[in-house]
């Protein structure tokens, strides 16, 4: 028996969460669509239409729940990537934005279904810990790009003080 997520995201759309799903599904490796629920008798307008998605990135399990227009996403939560190299960060950010997405700052963005993203170098907690100069000079870098840089935030870092 595996060990079960305990927590996982459950992200609310407005009937198309199956769109969704599928788009996600298709830009992270290791990813699936695990059970798909529909709309019973409780709900006649829905009846038959997705209810739920469970499905994972990277092996991490979500939940994508098709409950209506009541709700919106806002940066208030966003989904972390982490990426160890530069290509990475380039691919994950060109493929969220397909379709109608748009560059934040400081490696956010929004996908065409308004999910707020971050796309960040794996180091990028180093380099802000540690030393408060180097740190500050790598806090100065990020905010004036929206797509990271790995070797710019390496090149604030390195910088003589």
């Amino acid at each position: 028996m595996t060990a079960q997520q305990k927590i996982a995201p459950c992200l609310w759309f407005d009937g198309n969460a199956e769109e969704a799903v599928k788009f996600y599904t298709s830009i992270f490796d290791d990813s699936k669509i695990l059970g798909v629920s529909h709309y019973g008798e409780f709900d006649k307008k829905r009846e038959g239409s997705v209810l739920t998605i469970d499905f994972q990135l990277f092996g991490q399990r979500f939940m994508a729940l098709n409950g209506g227009s009541e709700f919106k996403f806002n940066e208030a939560i966003s989904l972390m990537v982490r990426c160890d190299t530069q290509e990475q960060i380039d691919r994950y950010w060109r493929k969220l934005l397909e379709g109608g997405g748009n560059e934040i700052e400081c490696g956010w963005l929004k996908d065409k279904f308004g999910l707020a993203w971050q796309v960040v170098p794996s180091e990028l907690p180093e380099l802000l810990n540690g030393d408060p100069q180097r740190a500050n000079r790598v806090m100065e870098a990020v905010l004036k790009m929206k797509k990271l840089d790995i070797a710019r935030l390496r090149q604030a870092y390195e910088k003589a003080a």
